[in-house]
């Protein structure tokens, strides 16, 4: 039977995806018209190999996957973002799901499309200890591929925002994670940048699948508001509309409605029900340039009243991101509450788009000054971050502080405006000014008062930071900086200055190791056999010398097996120990063990060294070194029982110490001290430390009920075990001390002294 000319012929699976494919890049080459015909080119070839390269893979939906790419370039053609943006769009999963190489991309579109697409790409050929790991290395990668390239973080924000889009169509299993990570991270990132459209579709999208329910509920409250309100909208926008024409002034007033996502985030932080949140409804209103923005502000407030405390000149102090805009809220008809917002256009289109207004205004001024610095600086604190921060995770906890944007506006004595994070410190502020002047801060004058380092700034505050060439960081900073940028200058300044320690503590360790197997000194290639350190290294398993010494300090190494190997690899090059020199070290002191030689100690050696605080050993207690692992040298008193445990276990680890003959600085010690019960015993107790000259570095009182006595567990810092005795004789004159007690570990508390 023939088939009617007029029907249409059944198109096979293969042909329907080519031309739902087709049908897909046709609507993206309307949104094309910006670009020069060279680049519609570059971009159809861009498409080519994407379409050829995913054939035969479908979306959930059922649609051909090629759809996605397209789709995300679509969105990134409302920023107007050029060729090499839109091709790597449409690439961005080549090289992770379809095998092609940087290097092919480069050949065909070249290196910057390829650094793009590479920017984009997520670390699965790479193995890390957990999905967290992964997860944060990848953020990495494509944050400091956006710190070199913005572009690289438009693109991806374009794929979230379309995957978050048809979201509906994944498995219910994944909308949480997605979501979540939607919220916390990429939200956070386009309102850092500015983009605030994006922001605000991604958290609603985001909330819409996280909480379905809330959201539904919700949603079908503020349609019912809409209806109620209706009326006073329309009254407002008219008076308003009126009072400008009254004025002679042209203005584009359109209204703002809060996302149902900030509505639910106002209502669960400040515990208020739908009805209370007042600012639902706003108006934006657009004005023709920037002195007319302070004129229409004067016309509103004599229109409506202003609220007290409800003005913001983001005009005059932008953002962080760029913002700008006058914000003011008024008392409307019937006592409501309504937020005005005044800008011009290039405010608006920056509050919109942030980064991405240097594309849309690009065909007359390519590389703008403004659209170019807009978040240089947070762009390049990222970079910053980088260079001190080795692990993925923690570069990534640096960066999600610095993800919110909420800001306060400090001054330099100069009257230099800095936004800072809020809840940020001085400490931020002076590493924010240079790292040189966060490292060396010792003091601080907020508003020409003097403050301490962790004082939180406040909006307005001038701020003048004291330096000193000799300050160092401090690692008690750690515990209230705000700001990534501080957080990662503090821990790599420890970080390298422990290592430092570690190198020089390992190199003294196995220096006196060497000395009791008859060597006098560290072999340093000269003179000695070919190869030495090379073969010493391949035994140890370390890449360089400096690594063998810092693990050898840092207890990852143990000095006397060290120096045994050394010693062998050196009698098998013919060179003999000095048997003298031996038989010194070895036996020195009369000990019965072997002891590797002894290690002065004076309390200068830094983060390498600790001091047990199970015995707080002090100087003229009889001591021993045991080296923990990864801990560096810990020393006890040799009666410590929980060294004495350690000994069985782990004998090669300890080595022989001593206090040298002028100790530095003082060292802590526990005394435990019983008092009469009286008024004042305990301050009494208090001015015969301080008499004696021992600093209470703690105190700790007993927590049973008040009775005659009472237990006081100080803990003061002494000179050595002399001054510790005249500490002692001290408090025992004081009328209302009973006893008196050095905490040692397994001692009676009660013991007199």
């Amino acid at each position: 039977m023939n088939q009617d000319a007029t029907s249409t012929p059944t198109l096979s699976p293969a042909q329907a995806a080519a031309r739902a494919s087709a049908a897909s890049f046709a609507a993206l080459e309307t949104c094309l018209d910006y670009l020069s015909p060279a680049d519609i080119e570059l971009v159809r070839r861009a498409y080519r190999l994407a379409d050829e390269a995913h054939l035969g893979q479908m979306r959930k939906n059922g649609d051909p996957y090629i759809t996605h790419p397209i789709a995300v370039a679509q969105i990134c053609t409302e920023w107007k973002l050029d060729a090499q943006a839109l091709s790597a769009a449409l690439m961005h999963d080549v090289m992770e799901d379809c095998g092609i190489s940087k290097a092919d991309l480069i050949e065909r579109f070249g290196m910057p499309v390829a650094e793009l697409v590479d920017g984009l790409t997520k670390l699965e050929k790479l193995e890390f200890h957990s999905r967290e790991h992964n997860q944060a290395e990848s953020f990495r990668k494509m944050l400091l591929a956006m710190a070199r390239d913005v572009r690289v973080i438009l693109i991806k924000l374009a794929d979230r925002t379309h995957n978050m889009r048809t979201m509906g169509d994944m498995p219910r299993s994944k909308w949480e994670r997605i979501s979540s990570e939607t919220i916390e991270i990429y939200a956070p990132i386009a309102h850092r940048l500015g983009l605030n459209h994006s922001y605000r579709e991604l958290q609603e999208l985001a909330f819409k699948h996280l909480f379905p329910w809330r959201y539904a509920v919700l949603n079908k409250a503020l349609d019912k508001s809409r209806n109620r309100r209706k009326d006073l909208i329309a009254r407002v926008h008219a008076e308003v509309d009126n009072a400008f024409g009254q004025h002679g002034m042209e203005t584009f007033i359109r209204g703002r409605e809060k996302t149902l996502f900030s509505i639910y985030h106002k209502m669960r932080v400040k515990h208020l029900s739908f009805a209370q949140v007042t600012d639902i409804y706003g108006f934006r209103i657009i004005l023709p340039d920037l002195m007319q923005c302070y004129a229409a502000l004067g016309v509103l407030h004599q229109l409506y009243k202003p609220l007290p405390g409800k003005f913001r000149d983001y005009i005059a102090i932008p953002k962080a991101n760029g913002y700008q805009s006058l914000h003011t809220t008024l008392v409307g008809p019937f006592g409501t509450n309504i937020e005005f917002q005044l800008r011009t256009e290039t405010m608006d289109v920056v509050a919109d788009s942030g980064v991405a207004a240097h594309w849309l205004y690009k065909a007359s001024e390519p590389d703008s000054t403004a659209a170019r610095d807009l978040n240089t600086q947070w762009l390049q604190s990222l970079l910053d971050i980088q260079q001190e921060t080795n692990d993925a995770v923690e570069f990534w906890d640096h960066v999600k502080v610095d993800l919110f944007p909420e800001a306060v506006y400090v001054f330099t004595p100069k009257g230099r405006i800095m936004a800072m994070s809020r809840g940020a410190t001085v400490i931020d502020f002076a590493y924010a000014i240079h790292t040189d002047v966060g490292s060396h801060a010792i003091g601080a004058l907020v508003n020409r008062e003097q403050t301490p380092l962790h004082t939180e700034l406040k909006n307005g505050d001038v701020v003048e930071i004291a330096t000193s060439p000799h300050a160092k960081p401090n690692p008690a900073w750690l515990s209230f900086v705000r700001t990534g940028r501080a957080r990662s200058k503090i821990r790599h300044h420890l970080k390298t200055m422990e290592l430092k320690e570690s190198h020089e503590l390992g190199e003294r360790l196995l220096l006196q190791a060497l000395r009791a197997e008859g060597i006098a000194a560290l072999p340093d290639g000269v003179g000695q056999p070919p190869g030495l350190w090379e073969r010493l290294l391949r035994f140890t398993g370390n890449r360089n010398r400096d690594e063998l010494l810092t693990d050898i300090g840092l207890g990852k190494r143990i000095a006397s097996m060290v120096a045994i190997k050394l010693a062998r690899l050196l009698g098998e090059a013919g060179l003999k120990p000095d048997v003298l020199l031996m038989t010194q070290e070895r036996y020195a002191g009369g000990h019965d063990q072997l002891s590797q030689g002894v290690l002065a100690l004076d309390g200068s050696e830094g983060a390498s060294v600790r001091y047990a605080s199970c015995c707080h050993p002090i100087p003229g207690d009889a001591i021993v070194g045991y080296l923990g692992r990864g801990e560096g040298l810990v020393v006890h008193t040799d009666d410590c029982p929980v060294i004495q445990k350690q000994l069985l276990r782990d004998s090669e680890r300890f080595t022989a110490v001593e206090w040298s003959d002028e100790p530095v600085r003082s060292f802590e010690t526990c005394l435990l001290v019983t008092l009469n019960n009286v008024k004042g015993a305990l301050a009494k107790a208090a001015a015969a430390l301080a008499a004696a000259e021992a600093d209470i570095t703690h105190l700790q009182m007993s927590k049973e009920p008040v009775l005659s006595d009472l237990d006081i567990r100080f803990t003061v810092a002494v000179r050595d075990r002399i001054h510790l005795a005249h500490v002692l004789r001290s408090l025992k004159r004081t009328p209302s001390v009973m006893r008196i007690h050095r905490e040692r570990p397994g001692s009676d508390h009660h013991g007199a002294t």
